[in-house]
């Protein structure tokens, strides 16, 4: 059973995958309201993380870590009756899916490791952190508005600028526990999901890696999506062509990729 009872949506039928969202998102925000997994035969749960969303905070303010974060994946998969599904995370939610996949690799069917960010040689920089502060205290002093003035002026080309805020105001919007996600954006920064890029070569799933472009989206960079893509045993690196919206953007794209996955 789950420690904590995680707001979990399910829907469709057949084989299965775990949706798992990233640090201030909530379960929309991965395949992005699409149906298309549903549609096309799968079994699909998605939940929001503790302190996110419709989820309650965690017992303390530190237990944030990935390790807490991965056995909250456990406890969604055992309630859910599931020995074993495809898993498809973006940013928190991929290091969260790779760090359950190295703990617990006979419950996993697959992988679609979305946007990683995590890179274990600069993790831990005292400006990032820094940055990943601010924002927590923007939250808890000024809510989404105090959020939002410390985020500041995304550094995106003008034709992305307006849609990364807009998203970005409404993921904030969607959380019952303020307090708890700016708990979340100070310890989960800070955890680490694994210690090094070599762990994920005892993978062997079926994987695909959907790194974003660095113009579009520089806080996931597409070098460390290239990494796990080549540390990953047989693992697919795709990406959006020059110019064009990131892949991880369009839900449809994405479902596409995670159903080639399940099949494979």
């Amino acid at each position: 059973m789950s420690e904590l009872p995680l707001a979990v949506e399910e829907a469709g039928e057949g084989a299965p995958v775990v949706l798992l969202h990233g640090l201030t998102a909530t379960r929309r925000y991965v395949v992005m309201g699409s149906r298309a997994l549903e549609r096309s035969g799968h079994r699909v749960l998605a939940y929001d993380a503790r302190g996110h969303g419709d989820s309650p905070p965690a017992p303390s303010p530190e237990a944030y870590r990935y390790a807490d974060l991965a056995d909250d994946l456990r406890g969604v998969l055992d309630d859910a009756g599931l020995e074993r599904a495809v898993l498809a995370g973006a940013s928190m939610g991929a290091h969260t899916a790779l760090a359950f996949a190295l703990a617990h690799p006979e419950r996993v069917a697959g992988l679609v490791v979305v946007t990683p960010a995590y890179d274990p040689d600069t993790h831990g920089d005292s400006d990032a952190l820094a940055r990943w502060d601010a924002l927590a205290h923007g939250l808890r002093e000024g809510g989404v508005e105090g959020f939002m003035a410390a985020y500041g002026d995304p550094p995106v080309p003008e034709r992305w600028r307006d849609t990364v805020l807009s998203v970005t105001r409404q993921r904030l919007g969607r959380h019952r526990n303020p307090e708890a996600l700016a708990d979340a954006l100070e310890a989960v920064p800070r955890s680490r999901p694994f210690g090094s890029i070599e762990e994920l070569g005892t993978l062997r799933v079926p994987t695909a890696v959907v790194a974003s472009r660095d113009e579009a989206d520089p806080g996931h960079p597409l070098a460390v999506g290239k990494d796990y893509a080549a540390a990953i045993p047989g693992a697919r690196l795709l990406t959006e062509g020059a110019g064009q919206s990131p892949l991880a953007w369009q839900g449809a794209r994405l479902s596409a990729v995670i159903a080639e996955v399940a099949a494979a």
